[in-house]
């Protein structure tokens, strides 16, 4: 996979990094440097906290080939916050179970190459904007079909086999029980916030009243939602983002789905703004999907809104340290959604 131990993180203009990028492509395909060649290096917008780049690639050889690709790296000077490799090897795995996801080609984690570790995958065709999913009529027949899709999809990650010495590092890549996973919160929502948030304090107390105990532990896509999922008109193309994956109770990434804050203002459906919980548990039982206990759905997607405030909350203190960024400000006061949300969602029957 090309991994080697991580190293000096350089500054590198983008000549710089498709000279080094086609010296390690001729590394893995054992070819010589001037047999392949690295064009159309550009920056693509998103990727909030990893940087995502688009790229052509070409091999000479006796297999010549042309490569469209992304390449996916920390921003430099911030790698060591999750592990590219087992992102990668996570994506290898997923398209394996047959879950739609780009293919991966190579890995480093040699910060010292491009400034950060980094994998280069397959540039897909595509739409992620939550907002032409909703609104434009191109995507009809998407809007119609996505929740049953996403339901299934979702039962084949659950279905991949975490036990695999390949994915040995889930183990240690954060997650894990409902308590845990409160406890995490609230240290981190302790630690930044600037003020008091009591209906967080209330949401802190109410979730540990009713924290579940998973019926088992599997791999966690850990942000599945829409913004996550990339579609054309036919529907469902990849699912993205796969850094934050990790050891949980299943029913932790149909909660997140159901977030608020995926709706883009469709509040009247509450899976993305396209659909129902109950659609969605009934797509995810007939793939193959472990039985899904209501209240455990509603435990998870109250947690999924306090996970959420937390963010919102992170991203204002970035702004408050000195982060010029006038996204992250409106962000930060987005934290009342989240709060005025979990009022909404605790107030339900006990």
């Amino acid at each position: 996979m090309g991994e080697s131990r991580p190293g000096t993180a350089p500054v590198l203009s983008e000549d710089e990094m498709m000279a080094r990028l086609r010296d390690f492509v001729a590394a893995q395909v054992s070819l010589a440097p001037g047999e392949v060649r690295v064009g159309s290096l550009r920056r693509l917008a998103g990727g909030a906290s990893r940087e995502l780049w688009s790229l052509d690639v070409e091999l000479g050889g006796a297999a010549p080939a042309q490569l469209p690709l992304v390449l996916r790296r920390d921003p430099p000077g911030r790698q060591g916050e999750s592990d590219r490799g087992l992102e990668f090897r996570v994506l290898r795995a997923a398209a394996r179970a047959g879950v739609p996801v780009p293919r991966v080609h190579w890995c480093c984690s040699d910060a010292s190459l491009l400034g950060a570790p980094f994998f280069l995958m397959d540039r897909l065709e595509g739409e992620t904007l939550p907002r032409r999913l909703l609104r434009n009529p191109e995507y009809a027949a998407t809007r119609a079909g996505l929740v049953p899709a996403l339901g299934a999809i979702l039962a084949r990650i659950h279905a991949i086999d975490a036990s695999s010495p390949e994915l040995a590092g889930l183990a240690s890549a954060g997650g894990g029980s409902a308590r845990e996973e409160i406890r995490r919160i609230v240290e981190a929502a302790q630690r930044l916030a600037v003020e008091p948030h009591p209906v967080l304090d209330l949401a802190a107390r109410w979730l540990e009243a009713r924290a579940p105990e998973p019926r088992r532990r599997v791999l966690v896509h850990g942000d599945y939602r829409v913004g996550n999922v990339m579609f054309d008109a036919t529907g469902v193309r990849a699912i993205l983002d796969w850094e934050l994956t990790h050891l949980g109770d299943p029913v932790e990434d149909l909660g997140w789905l159901c977030v608020r804050a995926w709706r883009f203002g469709n509040d009247a459906l509450p899976v993305g703004g396209v659909g129902t919980r109950e659609e969605l548990v009934r797509a995810y039982q007939e793939a193959g999907g472990t039985p899904v206990d209501p209240e455990a759905l509603r435990f998870w997607e109250v947690c999924g809104n306090f996970k959420l405030a937390l963010v919102f909350i992170t991203q204002c203190r970035a702004w408050l340290d000195g982060v010029p960024s006038l996204e992250l400000a409106s962000l930060g006061r987005r934290t009342a959604e989240a709060e005025a949300e979990l009022l909404e969602l605790m107030e339900g029957p006990a």
